[in-house]
Parts: structure tokens; sequence; C-alpha cells
């Protein structure tokens, strides 16, 4: 039974709760151009300059690659320049660094 003036916090002491970490590692990416993929088919590139536990980001010379009027999910080599943007966690889906990005051929597919 729980005294009347008695700890409500479940005897969970807040001192011992653990520090929120993030499940990605971007400090190695800091200052270094990264390419992030958002909800809804947006692209865009920039230096990163911060980022926090919910992977909201900082991004310094931004680019955001336009997208095709008659398909919204493919990017056009069309760009515009943003400048300093903060990126919000819950929108983006994908986070590659520029550098030693490239393509590769599909080894899924059969060729003739």
């Amino acid at each position: 039974m729980s005294s009347i003036g008695g700890d409500r916090s479940g005897g969970i002491n807040l001192a011992e709760k653990k520090k929120k970490e993030s499940i990605v590692d971007l400090s190695k990416y800091m200052d270094k151009a990264i390419r992030i993929k958002f909800q809804g088919g947006r692209e865009a590139t920039g230096i990163l300059k911060g980022y926090d536990t919910l992977l909201n980001i900082v991004l310094d010379n931004t680019t955001e690659f336009l997208r095709d009027p008659d398909d919204p999910f493919k990017v056009t080599d069309d760009t515009r320049q943003l400048g300093l943007v903060v990126c919000r966690g819950t929108t983006i889906i994908a986070i590659c660094p520029i550098d030693g990005m490239e393509s590769i051929a599909n080894p899924f597919i059969q060729h003739e």
C-alpha cells in the first residue's frame, strides 16, 4: 500500500533513466556533403552542420532536386538553391553520404 504523501513515481528514480540515444551515428558525416530523401519524393543535398537524437538535421548550402511535373516521384536534373535548412527528422526516409556513393548494376536482373 502506498502512503498518502509517498513517492508516486512508481519506484523509478529519474536519475536512473537512460539518456535517449540516436540510432544513427551522423557524427562522422559532420561538415561533409550528404543527400537526404524525404517522404513525398523530395530530395536534397547539403553540408551536414548539426543533428539531434530525433534526427532533425541542419544542412548548409542546400540544393533541392526538383521533381518531374508528370511524375512527382521522379527527380530531374533541375535544382534550386535553398541555403541553410532545418530538415524535420520525422519526414526523412533516407540519408546517404555523397562521397563514395555510386550507381552499381542490379545483380538481380538477368541479362540475355
